[in-house]
């Protein structure tokens, strides 16, 4: 799909930023949102499995998708395993994005579990224009990332495991007078644990409790143009836990639920040059570096809840600022299985409500998966967006 960009460099990049946006579903007020983080694509999550369980899946991820969800998980895994997502986004729009993740792992004995990654989306084909309308040509825009991970033993119990990602965002490539816009380059790392009970026994039935934490995406930030411009990547805190209850022999059902956190501080300035005239201020904005944001960012932040010509600033806690993702998964003699969750997000922090739903199927040693999101809003961008997981496990 061809879409027509206004007439100068920055024209371009917002436009391309605003498709970024709308494709990780994280709606806000444009002018906060922009200011907050770019290259937000990292954290779509790409496991079919624990995006039908409501975006759950910290403390219950047990296969290769466990590099984005915690890679200390892999510590506890055994032998080789390949996986590929994709999915189409934002089918409402029919804009033709899309979204591709694939994942391998491969289990070192008495080392751990090593990983490796790569994620692509794809935000469409743009025309740009001068000031005078005249087409200057068309650009492809995308996001790409590609990665290592490891996972080891600490104890029976407890594992830790961490990550490295190297990001190339390819937004626009115009260039008005003597700046120029070019893709934004920048490295990640991640650090995460994993406390796995033994299993207790309930009677007829074994129960196994886990919980997790994942803190990914710490790095610098990502620039287009000049320094001055620099956004930071998307910091984020993924903390959760999960119950695994085995039933019989035959029947499993497992609860899980995560709560997330993007740890960005944005930092707002006022600048008047007639303090008089509160009309003649301007605001500017700056963030905090990640190793700053990773405390900051737990300080109330202030949002425009109004519009870009009537703002209406409201200040957000904390607890506001948390996505919260709950899911239930039922396994029948882990050949077949269904799942469905609930996913929140505060109405002025980006207002995500959906349901979830999926369903997974594993033979021999190939494993399918499948979610639905059922947006609980009328015409959301999320609506029917649709992912479809192929695993191999080659250990079989």
């Amino acid at each position: 799909m061809t879409r027509t960009i206004l007439s100068s460099r920055s024209s371009a990049y917002l436009g391309a930023v605003l498709l970024l946006v709308l494709a990780t579903g994280m709606i806000q007020q444009v002018q906060a949102q922009i200011g907050g983080a770019a290259v937000v694509f990292l954290m779509i999550e790409p496991d079919s499995r624990s995006a039908g369980m409501g975006n759950a899946g910290v403390a219950l991820s047990d296969n290769a998708n466990s590099i984005f969800w915690n890679p200390a998980a892999l510590a506890h895994q055994q032998g080789t395993e390949a996986a590929l997502t994709h999915s189409n986004w934002l089918p409402e729009f029919n804009a033709g994005l899309f979204y591709e993740y694939l994942v391998a792992k491969h289990h070192i004995p008495n080392w751990g579990t090593v990983g490796a990654h790569v994620t692509y989306l794809f935000l469409g084909e743009h025309e740009y224009r001068d000031a005078q309308n005249t087409p200057l040509g068309t650009f492809k825009s995308y996001d790409l990332a590609a990665g290592v991970s490891y996972g080891f033993n600490v104890s029976d119990n407890f594992a830790l495991g961490t990550g490295v990602r190297l990001i190339y965002s390819s937004l626009a490539r115009v260039d008005v007078g003597a700046q120029k816009t070019n893709p934004g380059v920048s490295a990640g790392f991640d650090l995460a644990g994993l406390y796995t009970t033994p299993r207790i026994g309930l009677g007829s039935m074994d129960l196994t409790y886990r919980v997790g934490f994942n803190l990914a995406n710490m790095g610098p930030k990502i620039q287009y143009s000049d320094r001055g411009q620099a956004d930071p990547i998307p910091t984020n805190l993924r903390i959760g836990h999960a119950i695994t209850l085995d039933l019989d022999e035959y029947n499993s059902l497992s609860f899980a639920m995560d709560a997330n956190k993007m740890l960005v501080r944005q930092n707002v300035a006022e600048i008047c040059d007639n303090p008089e005239d509160p009309e003649d201020c301007t605001r500017e904005y700056s963030s905090d570096p990640f190793y700053q944001a990773i405390f900051s960012s737990w300080s109330p932040i202030e949002v425009n809840t109004g519009t870009q010509d009537d703002p209406k600033f409201e200040s957000l806690s904390p607890f506001q600022q948390l996505t919260i993702g709950v899911g239930a998964e039922y396994w029948y003699n882990q050949l077949f299985a269904m799942r469905t969750g609930y996913f929140y997000e505060d109405p002025n922090n980006g207002n995500r409500q959906f349901l979830t739903f999926g369903a997974g199927l594993r033979y021999n040693i190939v494993g399918v998966d499948f979610s639905y999101i059922y947006a609980l809003e009328e015409d959301h961008p999320l609506s029917n967006t649709m992912r479809f997981s192929l695993l191999i496990n080659f250990a079989q």
